[in-house]
């Protein structure tokens, strides 16, 4: 059987439906009438959403690296639960890195980007932000629908709580940056913000900040942004006009042609490699060049 076609209607349409008001019955009748019948679109749906049975690229139990789940204060009280990651072998204190999942939790792939940080030489945690809701459900859905009701300005709280608690870490070197996917993208924009603290941040097709707060902005900042995410990309002159204006240090790069999420290698119809491997080294060489 041939492998159906994914359009971009039909990325557009997964898209409004876990970023915006589109629930996943609305979305299925949408990808019917795209696809053509209920059983394309039920062939359809695997390739748009991201699948935990995809492999890692770095397996969980890599001998090179040593990995524990651990748990430590956040803001205002929050217990904060996490993922933390760094070099078996190493020798001197490394930069730390902050690793911000999407609005699906902490999942195996984000606990992968974790592991292959580390590889590069960095201390990395990945915090579950749902930890005040009681931690990442299995279930996406769920998860899509708790992020709705957290508090932002006590979410950006535990960020900030998260980077001192891993700056402090005898394994780190006192710099810790921020990594962010998609809603985590957007989180690494608002902790730059309130963080004056944070000695990079990398966001991946994030929301950008008010233009108002960019001056507050004390970190330098790497960008990535996908050519085909015009709901993103609808804030980006914006946000580089107050970047320009108040002399900010940041790194802006549009990959053409391809759509948000790209660098989700476990979402086969939106994942790029070409695009994200291109992002990753640029990621790589920016943390180093700033944190080490």
């Amino acid at each position: 059987m041939d492998k159906p076609k994914v359009t971009q209607a039909m990325i557009a349409a997964y898209d409004e439906y876990t970023h915006l008001t589109l629930d996943r019955r609305g979305f299925m009748e949408k990808l019917t009438m795209l696809a053509g019948s209920g059983a394309a679109a039920a062939a359809v749906a695997p390739l748009l959403a991201a699948s935990k049975a995809k492999a890692a690229m770095v397996s969980e139990g890599d001998d090179r690296l040593t990995a524990d789940n651990i748990t430590w204060p956040g803001g205002d009280g929050v217990e904060m639960k996490g993922y933390l990651v760094m070099p078996k072998d190493r020798i001197a204190p490394m930069p730390g890195v902050m690793v911000i999942h999407e609005n699906r939790g902490l999942n195996p792939h984000i606990r992968d980007v974790a592991r292959r940080l580390a590889l590069e030489g960095f201390v990395a945690l990945a915090p579950d932000f749902l930890s005040p809701n009681g931690g990442t459900p299995e279930s996406e859905d769920q998860a899509r629908e708790m992020f709705s009701t957290l508090d932002m300005g006590v979410t950006v709280d535990n960020a900030t709580a998260t980077r001192a608690f891993l700056a402090k870490d005898d394994a780190v070197n006192g710099k810790v940056g921020a990594i962010g996917f998609c809603w985590g993208g957007g989180m690494v924009n608002r902790l730059a913000v309130a963080d004056p603290d944070l000695g990079a941040g990398v966001a991946y097709y994030g929301a950008q900040p008010p233009a108002a707060d960019v001056a507050k902005i004390e970190a330098p900042l790497l960008l990535h942004y996908a050519g085909l995410d015009d709901r993103i990309n609808a804030g980006i002159d914006a946000y580089k006009a107050a970047l320009d204006s108040n002399q900010k240090t940041y790194e802006i790069f549009v990959y053409d042609g391809v759509n948000h999420a790209f660098n989700n290698d476990t979402s086969s119809a939106r994942y790029d490699k070409a695009a994200s491997d291109l992002a990753w080294s640029r990621t790589v060489e920016f943390l180093k060049s700033n944190l080490d």
